[in-house]
């Protein structure tokens, strides 16, 4: 079971969420004029066309990291598909959690500069996040059609 379609997929959401620490998902100009992005191991600037990190967010790129690797947790739990099922829907909540912390953190961050995130302002890591939980949803999809197969198998014998 190890080599159907969902582990392509689970494996796919894990990359794509590794993504999330090479791509920002906020970018801005501050008050003196610096381009900064905020990503979800730091806030980072541009001087003299190199990025500094200005502060580090360690426990926000360490739980990233946790819920990147969740799902190759999930590829081995194939013995067990209701469980399957259950823990990709955790990974879900988890991801719509960590959109919620990014967008909580991108605020604070905006706010002390009197600024706001805008349509302009928002990177590609912000759009991974719904990337991610469509790649689930094919999981999903991929271990309810071997659910369906092996039921169908079972009625035969």
């Amino acid at each position: 079971m190890i080599q159907r379609i969902q582990t392509v997929w689970l494996l796919v959401t894990t990359v794509v969420l590794l993504g999330l620490f090479v791509f920002p998902y906020v970018s801005f100009i501050d008050l003196v004029g610096l381009g900064k992005k905020i990503s979800v191991s730091g806030v980072y600037s541009s001087v003299n066309n190199e990025e500094v990190r200005e502060s580090a967010s360690w426990l926000q790129a360490i739980a990233t990291a946790v819920i990147a690797l969740f799902p190759l947790f999930i590829v081995f739990q194939f013995r067990n598909r209701k469980r399957q099922v259950t823990l990709i829907f955790v990974e879900i909540i988890l991801i719509v959690l960590l959109g919620v912390w990014m967008w909580i953190t991108a605020n604070s961050t905006l706010g002390a500069i009197n600024q706001s995130v805008k349509a302009d302002n928002i990177g590609v890591g912000f759009f991974l996040l719904p990337v991610a939980i469509i790649f689930l949803g094919m999981a999903i999809g991929g271990i309810r059609k071997d659910e369906k197969l092996i039921k169908s198998a079972d009625r035969l014998r």
